[in-house]
């Protein structure tokens, strides 16, 4: 795998046509093994530089170089390496300097003796008095054991077990009238006083705190109780009761309270957030997952509407392929009220530009613009849509708009995008910064490159698994594609518009700049419908055309006869052709394609409308079963689109009738529900909901499954490093 990676292989390409390389191995478990492979790297270039700096200090043995070399986790690695760190000057080093050493090394050692009497003899010009000597020495113990590795594993460990996370309204907060009236700080009043064991806090939580924290507002602590830990750190370092004892037990207080106490907070606060981070992202990457791969309406002409009150409905005309048609603006609502114009107008436009499919926006009128629609008689068939607006104005606003549509305004753009969300909202939304989608939890909060990384890996993810048909794609979805640059998509593009549209995969490799390696890695994603190779139109390979051209001539058929014709597929002998390069996972794909060439993995779209007489939060009553659509889903439950202006909370309690762990086993982004009001807030407008019980929600839990524990999955990644050597 690490050979592949550094010969230039995209993670989806490994993960569609490198399978016998990987056993198998799906995207996320790559990018996985890919990750500890880095954290591998790192980790011994970390030890080779820990190994020079104690060579050059003389204190290198074979018996630390050995625990070094052997070492497989980085803080414990930092733990070894602590003792011989160049330090600044610390009140330890200070003592040092002053000759006291020797009396630590006696304190530490608890013989029989007097401290204050062994003290007398480090009475110096620079140590004044017995005093001076043994706080001296106590500082030089205190921070012999906040280095001592077992000290620090111990004090993680309880740590690990029992820390709490505790956050309070600053001090200088409590008393100021202002703060009363501020609308900011009153949002975090749950954390004023809060309280609650670190292992249980979830990632929302944490992240809520924090941005309390950052914003001026809340105090926040990590901490174990003093007394544990010390009583911890003395079955380590006190051996008797002796005098000496006492000077190791108040060098032990200190040494916790001013040094290891700060230093293990500070890891725990670094690591929950950083869990709290991950969390939060894979939240974040799986609704962007959804929405990406959201049903699309396929080929077909629509009318877009962008809903509006005093600005007016935006309404769009494009034709099957998401051309811009037709523009203009109606105003059916207040204060125009130009109800009747408005029926007429888009009767008119759905005669003319033939159209047959209707999508308006979520946002604001979006329900009242539903029922305009929805009372038009169009005298046939018109499917009615309603498309998440998410992001839309900010890709009106974008270069990207304005390159596409440089004479529209960004209501005519925003319009446009709706339209084409519809027909595909994967095209239409590799146009938009992922953050900008609104399905994030604390997406500003998190740790941004590592979230930009994610995001961008979950859109690439997502072009290829679906595919791109060379003759219609943007360069922005193209820029997605396995082995495709920003450069090369644009040139696919330009080359399509010179030389007209693509006949065959091959005609790639007449694209400039677009090299062997490139093409290896793209060809596959990208489709030809109307090609006169069928295989063009598929997700096998080019690579693997001579696989398939053989087993249609060892059943004296051609490629398309092997496609049309199940029986046919069903006499191929599939051990017949594996060779040192083709295996079983690859030859059972490619017939696994042949039966369906070029088909969308996506699912069907549906058309949804809400509950007749609902409009306002008003409306409601509790007990009431109501149609909706998840439009968030988070780790404590999912948004849902009722029609009321604000999204209801399905808490994750109340999602199935059976325990779930996750959400996403039983809800995903866009999918239709039907939940029942159990209670209604109208004062802070919320709505809370339930889906259990709901004959209409068939959706089953997924099964669980075993996943490898790390240690696990970092024995696996041991065993492929040692054989990487």
């Amino acid at each position: 795998m690490a050979a592949l990676v550094s010969e230039g292989c995209s993670i989806p390409f490994i993960a569609r046509y490198r399978k016998e390389a990987t056993g198998n191995l799906d995207e996320v478990q790559i990018a996985q093994a890919i990750e500890q492979l880095t954290y591998f790297d790192e980790l011994e270039k970390r030890k080779l530089a820990i190994l020079k700096s104690i060579d050059e200090q003389g204190k290198l043995n074979p018996e630390l170089q050995k625990r070094i070399d052997e070492c497989l986790i980085s803080t414990k690695l930092e733990d070894i390496y602590l003792p011989y760190k160049p330090k600044r000057k610390t009140r330890a080093t200070m003592a040092i300097e002053k000759g006291l050493e020797p009396l630590a090394h006696w304190i530490r050692e608890q013989k029989d003796g007097d401290p204050i009497a062994e003290a007398e003899k480090f009475i110096t010009d620079q140590v004044l008095d017995t005093d001076q000597a043994l706080q001296g020495a106590r500082d030089i113990i205190a921070e012999w054991i906040t280095e001592d590795e077992r000290a620090r594993a111990t004090i993680r460990n309880l740590f690990s077990e029992g820390a709490m996370i505790q956050s309070k309204l600053l001090t200088s907060k409590k008393n100021d009238p202002v703060f009363s009236q501020d609308a900011e700080g009153q949002k975090y009043r749950d954390y004023f006083e809060f309280s609650e064991a670190l292992s249980k806090c979830p990632s929302h939580r944490l992240l809520a705190m924090r941005r309390g924290e950052k914003d001026g507002y809340l105090a926040l602590d990590i901490f174990i109780s003093k007394e544990i830990a010390e009583e911890g750190l003395k079955r380590l370092f006190i051996q008797n009761h002796s005098p000496s004892a006492q000077q190791v037990l108040m060098s032990i207080e200190d040494g916790y309270s001013r040094l290891l106490k700060m230093q293990i907070e500070t890891e725990f606060r670094l690591s929950s957030k950083q869990k709290a981070d991950e969390e939060a992202i894979n939240v974040f990457s799986e609704n962007l997952r959804q929405l990406l791969l959201a049903s699309p309406l396929g080929h077909k002409r629509v009318l877009a509407l962008d809903p509006g009150f005093r600005t007016g409905c935006k309404l769009v005309c494009l034709d099957e392929y998401g051309k811009f048609l037709h523009y203009e603006t109606i105003f059916p609502h207040a204060p125009q009220n130009q109800w009747s114009q408005s029926v007429e107008t888009i009767a008119h436009l759905v005669d003319k530009y033939q159209i047959e499919a209707i999508g308006y926006g979520n946002g604001t009128a979006s329900k009242e613009t539903e029922t305009l629609v929805r009372s038009i008689d169009f005298g046939k068939q018109i499917s009615i849509f309603m498309v998440n607006e998410s992001g839309a104005s900010i890709y009106s606003a974008s270069e990207i708009a304005r390159e596409e549509f440089p004479d529209q305004d960004v209501t005519v753009r925003g319009a446009i995008s709706i339209g084409r969300r519809l027909l595909d909202p994967l095209s239409e939304l590799v146009k938009i910064d992922p953050k900008s989608i609104g399905v994030g939890q604390y997406q500003h909060d998190v740790n941004q490159p590592r979230l930009k990384s994610s995001l961008d890996g979950v859109v690439e993810s997502c072009v290829n698994y679906v595919g791109v048909d060379l003759n219609a794609a943007s360069k922005h979805l193209l820029s997605y594609v396995s082995g495709l640059s920003a450069t090369t998509a644009k040139n696919i593009v330009d080359y399509r518009i010179s030389n007209g549209p693509y006949k065959s995969r091959q005609e790639l490799k007449k694209v400039p700049l677009l090299g062997p390696k490139a093409f290896e890695q793209c060809a596959g994603f990208l489709r030809i419908p109307n090609s006169t190779n069928a295989l063009d139109n598929s997700s096998v390979h080019p690579e693997s055309y001579s696989i398939v051209e053989k087993m249609a001539k060892d059943q004296n058929a051609t490629v398309q006869d092997l496609i049309q014709k199940k029986e046919l597929r069903q006499k191929i002998k599939i051990g017949d052709y594996i060779s040192e390069t083709i295996g079983l996972y690859t030859l059972n794909d490619i017939l696994k394609e042949l039966e369906k060439p070029g088909r969308d993995p996506r699912s069907p779209i549906e058309e949804f409308r809400f509950a007749d007489g609902i409009a306002t939060i008003e409306d409601l009553k509790e007990g009431m079963s109501l149609p909706g659509i998840i439009t968030n889903i988070t780790k404590f439950g999912a948004f849902v689109n009722i029609g009321v202006k604000q999204d209801g909370m399905v808490h994750i309690s109340q999602m199935s009738n059976n325990f779930i762990k996750d959400p996403n086993e039983v809800v995903k982004l866009g999918q239709i529900v039907q939940v029942t009001v159990t209670e209604l807030d109208l004062e802070r407008k919320r709505v809370a909901l339930s889906m259990k019980d709901n004959p209409k929600n068939t959706a089953k839990p997924k099964p669980r499954e075993e996943k490898p524990t790390q240690g696990d999955f970092q024995d696996k990644l041991l065993a492929l490093k040692n054989k990487l050597k």
